[in-house]
């Protein structure tokens, strides 16, 4: 038997899968908890040693047998943290993740530098958005100069797990396109931006590894410290958002992939750069060659979490209370920025909840709202999508609440398309697993198509159609959330 390994590096977790690619099942599973270094101010932050222990711990967790098997690995990541390194490959400060909103200065601070938003869009196909890599670097810079005078590397998230397993410092096109640092439509590290923080971050940059190749190989200090085979090859894995999108099987145009997890993502892939004048659909590219237009939101579950915890519900527990409620919640709306929010851009955002008479708040209008907020602020980027003109087909949902019935009903009716799921709920470490797979044969020789991959190895279970009643009731919801957005919304530019 041989094994595909496929690491998802998240906010909360490292999981690892081992698929059995020739019986088309996984074998084994593990996965370990991350903390998380909060502070009012909007940090967000991780210490890459907690990387290492729970790589090593879910490695652990996994059979020695199974290990044995393993034929390649992929590795998909948390998009946006910035890992700064020394010369010896030693971590020089805390790494700072995609929602920290410490960086609005610097955000501010880059685009007046390069002549405006219109023209970093111009020559970088994308605005500088708070919880990119690029103003993260830049409060480095002004906030610990003895660290930043240090800086011999800088890696993500994904790139120091490869780093980990195979020593060689390198990106790849997906996760580096949301670094603010990349030129999107030429696919390089772009000179001119990196010289807008200093002239050394050019060649800190690592070297740019294309779609289907390899990074390296498993070295012999890995095998021991992990249990896994020396000399297996790495493929070169990506963002978790472009993981996701092959382990959803959206590797062509008509396809919008949806995860719902701390973060919410809507993105579907592209043959042409795709670049939003608006800058809230991000041009990112594909870890499989092209383009994957995005949205982001900073606070998707967030809001229905944090209920949660306040009332002492299960998971199940709290879907059922949503669902006593009708759809609109009798007109409460939540806007759920906990964290801030990147899109709509308000990266000092707060929550709220609207809309309370005496007749309504009720506790499950409150669990509804905060459910249905998830799926509105991925109405706007469908509604971006529309307006580029890339016409979707179905929507393809998978993240932690892409197990719920009530969200899945959600989100076909708000979006008006229907939704499938993906029969793995692990998309992003399934689609590192695959691309690993790719690799592994493109490196004997074959020719074949990332697609004919996930035709494959992707099954999709179940098919929710939009209801027409349903749709007109929460296109009303909508009009009302967005009344309370635009009205809020300003308080905090």
């Amino acid at each position: 038997m041989k094994t595909l390994c496929g690491i998802d590096l998240g906010t909360q977790s490292c999981k690892i899968i081992l698929y059995d690619f020739e019986q088309k099942r996984i074998i084994e599973t593990a996965q370990i908890p991350l903390d998380m270094i909060t502070a009012n101010d909007g940090t967000r932050e991780q210490k890459a040693e907690w990387y290492q222990d729970a790589l090593k711990g879910a490695f652990d967790q996994l059979s020695g047998s199974a290990k044995k098997t393993i034929a390649a690995i992929g590795v998909s990541g948390q998009q946006h943290g910035f890992i700064p390194m020394d010369s010896r490959g030693r971590v020089l400060h805390n790494v700072k993740l995609w929602c920290d909103t410490t960086t609005q200065e610097e955000c501010e601070e880059l685009t007046w530098a390069a002549g405006g938003e219109a023209a970093l869009i111009k020559n970088a196909g994308l605005p500088m958005r708070v919880g990119y890599t690029a103003p993260k670097v830049l409060w480095l810079k002004k906030r610990k100069p003895k660290a930043f005078a240090r800086i011999t590397h800088i890696l993500l998230t994904h790139d120091y797990i490869n780093f980990l397993l195979t020593g060689v410092y390198s990106a790849e096109y997906g996760d580096a396109s949301g670094t603010g640092l990349f030129d999107i439509r030429q696919q390089r590290w772009s000179r001119r931006v990196c010289d807008l923080i200093d002239p050394r971050i050019y060649h800190s940059m690592p070297t740019l590894v294309c779609p289907g190749e390899a990074v390296g190989l498993v070295t012999a200090y890995a095998a021991s410290i992990y249990g896994i085979p020396q000399g297996t090859l790495v493929a070169a894995g990506g963002g978790d958002n472009m993981m996701g999108a092959i382990g959803s099987g959206t590797v062509r145009d008509g396809f919008l992939a949806m995860s719902l997890g701390t973060s919410g993502t809507l993105f579907g892939y592209s043959d042409k750069p795709v670049i939003d004048p608006t800058g809230n659909l991000a041009a990112f590219c594909a870890s499989t060659g092209g383009w994957l237009p995005l949205l982001c939101t900073m606070n998707c579950t967030v809001a229905s979490e944090e209920l949660r915890a306040l009332f002492g519900l299960s998971i199940e527990e709290f879907n059922q209370e949503a669902a006593r409620a009708p759809i609109g919640s009798e007109g409460v709306a939540i806007l759920p920025f906990f964290n801030g929010e990147r899109t709509p851009n308000l990266p000092n955002g707060r929550a709220s909840i609207n809309g309370i008479n005496a007749a309504n708040f009720k506790r499950e209008n409150l669990a509804r709202a905060a459910m249905e907020a998830a799926i509105f602020g991925m109405r706007i980027g469908l509604e971006g999508f529309n307006k580029l003109g890339f016409k979707a087909r179905e929507i393809r949902l998978s993240g932690g609440g892409s197990r719920s019935p009530l969200w899945q009903s959600i989100a076909a009716n708000v979006m008006n398309l229907p939704v499938k799921i993906p029969a793995s709920s692990e998309a992003a470490a399934m689609g590192a697993a695959i691309q690993a797979l790719w690799t592994l044969e493109r490196c004997e020789g074959s020719r074949r198509t990332i697609g004919s991959y996930t035709n494959e190895h992707i099954s999709m279970e179940g098919l929710i159609k939009p209801d027409a009643r349903s749709v007109r009731a929460y296109d009303g919801a909508y009009k009302n959330y967005s009344k309370y957005l635009g009205a809020l919304g300003p308080l905090y530019t």
